[in-house]
């Protein structure tokens, strides 16, 4: 039996509906989270709830539901599916009324549904390196919302299938923002450059959890734009995402990353990584 949440009740998945004129469904009018589950625990669940509240009022979005309702509810959903790795999806759209541009009045509840998903580790990918593909970056220009809007987003990631590789890395006029669903960082002479976090990008929770690392290793970083010259130069390239972890970049565009192997800087993320997993979540089988 599985279970997902509608509107704040669980129930069985085969009995949940959503309305026709939902305006997620017309109009991708709405906001999403993935969190990642180990060992039965969310991690970062926190910080992934409270961009859900940021992105949602960004958008004019009013979620009737506080961090630490919603915290027990996923809590509840994970017990009652028995997950122990894997991930939570959520996401808010307006509520559903007839189809128009303009927002419906106040009295039209945002709908709310989540469900689990049991995914494991990508520890072969994470040991071996990914490869890439380059691709223009024609998203909206509030990346820094994480809207249910990614048909450029899937786009860039078919693009990058069809190529036989697991990422796009995108870039706008030279300059690189971030994957398909990753936030992308390169290495040179031991320093970690990643894009700031502005309405380019996403403000990855992953990304956020990677730079609070540096500041503790004392491994030294640079929030800056960086261009498509300097990726295809750096000495390592590594993407961060909830359900990729710190992944490593061997390949991008058929030009080997360093010498065609994971980098030394990014093997030590992964392993601090690790760490902060099994300081909030324990096991990590």
């Amino acid at each position: 039996m599985e279970y997902v949440i509608v509107n704040g009740n669980i129930m069985e998945r085969t009995t949940a509906k959503v309305d026709i004129e939902d305006r997620g469904y017309q109009f991708g009018d709405g906001v999403y989270e993935v969190i990642r589950v180990y060992n039965g625990k969310m991690f970062t669940g926190r910080e992934h709830l409270n961009r859900l509240a940021d992105s949602a009022d960004k958008i004019r979005i009013k979620i009737p539901y506080t961090v630490g309702e919603l915290t027990r509810q996923l809590e509840e959903l994970i017990q009652k599916n028995d997950l122990v790795t894997g991930t939570v999806y959520m996401q808010f759209t307006r509520g559903t009324s007839p189809r128009n541009h303009v927002f419906p009045g106040a009295n039209v509840i945002p709908t709310y549904v989540a469900y689990t998903r049991k995914v494991g580790r990508p520890e072969e990918l994470m040991r071996t390196g990914i490869r890439t593909i380059l691709d223009e970056d024609i998203r909206w220009l509030r990346c820094d919302i994480k809207s249910l809007n990614l048909l450029g987003n899937l786009l860039s990631k078919q693009k990058a299938a069809d190529a036989g590789c697991f990422e796009a890395i995108l870039h706008r006029d030279g300059t690189v923002t971030e994957g398909s669903h990753s936030n992308i960082s390169i290495v040179q002479n031991g320093r970690i450059v990643t894009h700031p976090a502005d309405n380019f990008i996403l403000n990855g929770i992953s990304r956020q959890t990677l730079l609070d690392i540096c500041r503790c290793e004392s491994i030294p970083y640079e929030e800056r734009p960086f261009t498509v010259e300097e990726l295809m130069a750096a000495d390592e390239v590594f993407s961060t995402g909830t359900t990729v972890e710190v992944m490593p970049i061997i390949e991008v565009e058929g030009v080997p990353v360093g010498n065609n192997t994971p980098g030394p800087l990014t093997r030590k993320l992964q392993d601090f990584f690790s760490k902060r997993i099994l300081v909030q979540c324990g096991n990590l089988q």
